[in-house]
């Protein structure tokens, strides 16, 4: 029986922040039970060298501060991403600041990087090496409000968390945090880029991990080719493709559309894979990419996948659908990959490109 059809309606009852808390509570004291994993070979992928029982992760700002990395894997997902985390805790932007648009399937969000800072991660960063995960972790990384050089932050960040993380993420794309898209800008990113990359190899040499850029999905197409050019001369392990957007479709109909932030869930899957398949093409098939935005069913993962993702990401489609949904998605996928004749996860990446 799928529990979150009795279990789902109750919690959204709740305000949207503070449902989330009482999830990651109900996580932490065990009271989410397991999903059923879809062991299948045909899921199973391989990237900077780490092999992933599936292709489908949750992405980061569900556990900001590294709380729940274990329960999530047991989920049913391959991977998981926490964060954002930036080296000083801070409250975020002031409350109300989630709003669940329920009639779109959406959710706006301007949390403005709020957790608990690098050391509190670090410690439950710590506890979760003497377990067994049933998966891989992202570290994804942000910046103080109020820190003025944004390098010295991500280079912080980078040096104290490298060791716990399969690969680093480099988040510049939140609409919340005032001027940390303009950090997406050609020089700019080189700058940022080479100096963390400097700092992942002092730390851990060749033993470092693959470090990725997250980005906005409102780019113009001046900024796709230079953040491109970027990545592929400097060697970038990976892309995430995309953050949230600013733009508000005409065809939202709740009344919270008009709320500030970040605009996630199903209005953002057109928009979001427009900009992986143009990433595709631009970093020609050569930068492994990470899909995410609006994904909730097999078919749209699959989507994702052809149009360039070789790993993919959902958050809001949990708010809606639940835990449940993550198995479904993983069978779903399986049998559309099947269907076409693919044999793996890397066969169909780029698939709508050939």
């Amino acid at each position: 029986m799928n529990s979150f059809r009795i279990v789902g309606p109750l919690i959204r009852l709740l305000d949207a922040e503070k449902a989330h808390t009482f999830t990651l509570w109900c996580l932490r004291k065990g009271l989410v039970p397991s999903q059923r994993s879809v062991d299948d070979s045909v899921l199973q992928t391989s990237i900077w060298g780490r092999n992933f029982s599936n292709p489908l992760g949750l992405a980061a700002g569900f556990d900001k501060n590294a709380e729940v990395v274990g329960p999530m894997l047991s989920q049913g997902f391959g991977f998981t991403e926490v964060g954002s985390i930036t080296p000083k805790a801070q409250p975020g932007n002031p409350k109300p600041r989630i709003f669940r648009l329920s009639e779109d399937k959406a959710v706006i969000n301007r949390m403005g990087f709020n957790n608990n800072g690098v050391e509190p991660a670090i410690e439950n960063l710590t506890a979760l090496r003497k377990q067994s995960l049933n998966g891989l972790l992202g570290v994804n990384l942000g910046k103080n409000k109020d820190t003025a050089v944004a390098l010295d932050d991500y280079k912080k960040g980078a040096k104290q968390l490298c060791r716990f993380a399969d690969y680093i993420v480099i988040n510049v794309s939140s609409p919340n945090t005032p001027g940390l898209r303009a950090l997406q800008d050609k020089q700019e990113l080189e700058v940022l880029i080479a100096g963390v990359q400097q700092t992942l190899r002092e730390e851990m040499g060749d033993k470092a991990p693959p470090l990725v850029l997250k980005i906005a999905p409102d780019l113009t197409a001046e900024d796709k080719e230079d953040i491109a050019a970027v990545a592929l001369e400097l060697a970038l392990d990976g892309l995430t493709i995309t953050n949230t957007t600013i733009e508000r479709p005409d065809s939202l109909k709740s009344a919270h559309r008009s709320e500030g932030g970040g605009l996630s869930g199903a209005p953002l899957f057109e928009a979001s894979t427009k900009v992986l398949s143009d990433m595709y093409q631009l970093t020609e098939g050569k930068i492994p990419l990470i899909g995410v935005g609006g994904i909730s069913s097999g078919e749209q993962a699959y989507q994702k996948i052809r149009a360039g993702a070789s790993l993919i990401q959902l958050y809001s489609a949990l708010v809606y659908f639940g835990p449940p949904r993550v198995t479904q998605i993983l069978e779903d996928l399986s049998g559309l990959l099947k269907r076409d004749g693919f044999n793996s996860v890397s066969e169909a990446v780029g698939a709508d490109h050939l």
